[in-house]
């Protein structure tokens, strides 16, 4: 092993400032070092072994330490960690049920740790900043108003549209070294890059901690990442994490925390680190998390928060914040960054990762016509100052030379911080200059939201520097093959068209019909005259008090909200075996949380679990037939089509009064940590899915809302299970009383009356058996805090 005014806050762009700091509250966002310290030692006396820095973190935070590793022995991979996090974090599509709606109905005044949220998945990308935020400003108000007044009632930061995205904001205001935080979002271990756990989570989940409930999660096993060597030329983080992706699959991360340590650790900026610790989600990890480096302390005090650094060198010294010597690590990956070229990664899936001295005979080996469509750079994976100065350098070598862009070119900035900064330093004009449009700081088309007019079924390749290439995902075209790269990779590309074009080795013929060959980019890891935080009106009051007076609006018959209603138990008669399930279908193949529930357009629903829900599996394929989207109705009526959309038969059913399951394949529910992918099929009646196995995030959003996932003990039984077919459960009353170790069996009856049974395995704590048999864990806090 080894906008418009809310409240009276003028909501507008301003692109000049003069602010030298943002307000602080350093006590809610430095961890209590010596309190983790002290939990510690306690671990160490159970443990009596060397221990990795993320045990280090996980185990200090356990809600009771003399007694949350029972008598020692293997924890990773086998024991349920009840644990305390210090901080959540939540996007605006998120938290309408994350945490306004869900958190509103568990009946507390205030949140137990300090929370955020943060408006960045609802502005529309379409013609630049300004005209982009607001008008998205206008269209989302009725959202905007009820976040901020929720946020107003229970003491929450409230980071307003234009202040950036969320994993770029948690990593300039929050994060610090050994700290434990969820956020609501798959790519929350971005924070990883500043030495910390942050895991992305279920809104449920974050619930519990804002709730103060023990979060609980299956101790990972550890992938120790050990990096030597010196990044050099035209390589970058991004490449790394790209080239890892392709070592390890979209599977390779599930139940795992990735711990780098080494040498190659120590050379790279913090902003580097979340790079790699970000695209992280993309194998399926947990989180990912380096030790405590100088480059970690530099960014600390550059972004205002030379006490959390003075507190985390304190704590270090201690050894708290990097891997025991001799720690012991479940797997060793070894990465000489030296050996390192750039790599792009795609398309349809971010783990098919391509050298790119390589990547002009992939294309031409596919058949692909060899051009962009569109470059697009920035997000929350790849929008730091050192990426826009590296990319600044090379627009600058082109802009010397005549050139310009020779497709639309769009820039993203993660946040307000980094886009006035950029605007000062004179990035902005330099990018612009060559051809860049510079959008807000928002998510944008890294998660759909792009109104994109060209290219409309036509197949089609962009190149961009986010971190997820789904089907549809960007523009909402399947057709739209996604690669991605590096920011420097995508700026040089975009000025030559050409998806062949190698700015290692390739040069480009000017207009004088002179050859022009791109020198490797340069930038800086911080601005020499720190950084600017821009328009403050955006940024919260740190830690507010509640105001439980205010209140929360929901306009009647409004599209965009709704209450949320609590999920009946199924056992609520006695029964401790779920009724007799009518298979609603079964899913062929690649399935994720963008097939269960699309985002782009759909976004504007998440408040509103009823019109949401209308997109339920939409882009999943049939596997009796192969079709997408549809499903059959073994029990239509006469007047009715025997096949229909998914979410039309799902609601057939559940107009019957006739509760259903899914069959599934392997890792399903990969991608962002979406909880409505949970929430709409148990919405529309779903108790029950069986699958060959399971993404982690999505397998515990199902728990959480009282749906039970299995797994085949063979996966071959997937194929034995058809539409239309009745399961029932066979042992799990023995479950519900107590036994965690109890074998369920499903009596399946097919069509034709024939009865046989599959056996199953499941993943159900001690806890998580409580959330099922009350309905939801939502239900089960609820009783708890009542």
């Amino acid at each position: 092993m080894v906008r418009p005014a809310i409240r009276g806050v003028a909501w507008t762009r301003s692109f000049a400032t003069h602010a030298s700091t943002i307000p602080r509250d350093y006590p809610s966002i430095t961890p209590p070092y010596p309190t983790l310290i002290r939990n510690l030692e306690h671990v160490r006396d159970v443990l009596k072994r060397p221990l990795t820095l993320a045990e280090k973190i996980l185990y200090s935070h356990l809600h009771d330490p003399v007694k949350g590793l029972g008598n020692g022995g293997r924890i990773r991979g086998e024991t349920y960690l009840q644990l305390k996090p210090e901080r959540v974090a939540m996007q605006d599509a998120s938290a309408q049920y994350k945490r306004s709606l869900q958190f509103m109905s568990a009946g507390l005044t205030r949140c137990a740790v300090p929370t955020s949220i943060h408006c960045d998945h609802l502005i529309q990308a379409s013609e630049g900043a300004k005209a982009d935020l607001e008008r998205s400003i206008v269209s989302n108000q009725e959202v905007f108003e009820f976040l901020e007044s929720a946020a107003r009632k229970y003491g929450i930061e409230f980071w307003r549209p234009g202040s950036g995205i969320i994993h770029q904001i948690v990593l300039e205001n929050y994060a610090a070294p050994g700290m434990l935080m969820l956020g609501t979002d798959s790519h929350t271990p971005n924070a990883g890059g500043l030495g910390m756990l942050a895991i992305g989570v279920g809104g449920a989940d974050a619930v519990d901690a804002m709730t103060g409930t023990p979060w609980e999660l299956k101790a990972p096993q550890i992938v120790g990442v050990h990096l030597t060597g010196n990044l050099s030329g035209w390589a970058t983080t991004k490449d790394l994490i790209l080239h890892l992706a392709g070592k390890l699959t979209v599977r390779g991360g599930t139940g795992r925390i990735i711990e780098y340590f080494g040498p190659g650790v120590h050379s790279q900026s913090c902003t580097g680190l979340a790079t790699i610790a970000n695209m992280g989600a993309e194998v399926g990890a947990t989180t990912s998390t380096f030790p405590y480096t100088s480059n970690m302390q530099s960014y600390l005090h550059a972004t205002g928060r030379g006490p959390v650094a003075r507190a985390a060198d304190e704590a270090a010294a201690t050894g708290f914040l990097s891997a025991d010597e001799g720690a012991e690590y479940d797997e060793v990956i070894e990465i000489n960054l030296s050996d390192l070229e750039p790599t792009i990664n795609g398309p349809f899936t971010p783990d098919l990762a391509t050298p790119l001295s390589k990547f002009g005979a992939f294309v031409n080996e596919q058949g692909w016509k060899d051009e962009l469509s569109a470059g697009l750079i920035g997000s929350c994976t790849n929008s730091s100052y050192e990426d826009m100065t590296r990319v600044a350098d090379l627009a600058r070598q082109a802009k010397a030379v005549g050139l310009t862009t020779k497709i639309p070119f769009l820039c993203t900035p993660g946040s307000e911080q980094i886009r006035a900064t950029m605007e000062r330093d004179n990035v902005t004009s330099t990018l612009e200059d060559v051809g860049a449009v510079v959008l807000a700081n928002a998510c944008g088309p890294c998660i759909g939201q792009w109104k994109r007019e060209d290219k409309k079924g036509e197949e089609n390749a962009i190149l961009t520097s986010f971190n997820r290439n789904f089907k549809s995902r960007n523009d909402g075209n399947r057709y739209t093959m996604n690669f991605l790269a590096s920011p420097t990779i995508v700026t040089a590309m975009a000025f030559s068209g050409s998806l062949s074009f190698n700015p290692m080795t390739d040069s480009l013929t000017l207009d004088s019909g002179k050859p022009f060959k791109f020198s490797p980019p340069s930038g800086q890891d911080l601005p020499s005259t720190g950084f600017t935080p821009g328009n403050t009106s955006f940024y919260p009051v740190p830690t507010p008090e509640p105001q439980p007076d205010t209140e929360i609006i929901i306009k009647k018959n409004s599209q965009r909200l709704e209450l949320l209603e609590p999920f009946t138990s199924p056992f609520s008669h006695g029964n401790l075996e779920l009724p007799p399930l009518k298979i609603l279908m079964r899913v062929r193949g690649k399935c994720t949380t963008d097939h269960i529930s699309a985002a782009g357009p759909w976004l504007k629903y998440k408040g509103h679990l009823t019109n949401i829900s209308e997109n339920l599996l939409i882009t999943a394929v049939n596997d009796e037939g192969g079709d997408v989207n549809v499903a059959f109705d073994h029990e239509a009526s006469s007047d009715a089509t025997k096949t229909d959309t998914i979410p039309n038969v799902a609601k057939r059913l559940k107009a019957r009064n006739q509760p259903w399951a899914l069959v599934v394949d392997d890792n399903y529910g990969e991608g962002s940590a979406r909880e409505h992918a949970a929430l709409q099929p148990r919405f529309y009646g779903c108790n029950l899915i069986i699958a060959r196995s399971f993404a982690r995030i999505h397998e515990t959003n199902l728990k959480k809302q009282g749906v039970l996932p299995l797994w085949f003990a063979d996966k071959a039984d997937y194929s034995r299970i058809r539409s239309g077919d009745v399961v029932e459960t066979v042992g799990l009353a023995d479950l519900l009383e107590g036994r965690p170790d109890a074998i369920i069996r499903l009596k399946v009856t097919n069509r034709e009356g024939d009865i046989f049974e599959i056996p199953t395995k499941h993943t159900m704590s001690t806890d998580q058996i409580k959330w099922l048999r009350a309905g939801s864990a939502l239900n089960y806090i609820r009783s708890q805090i009542q």
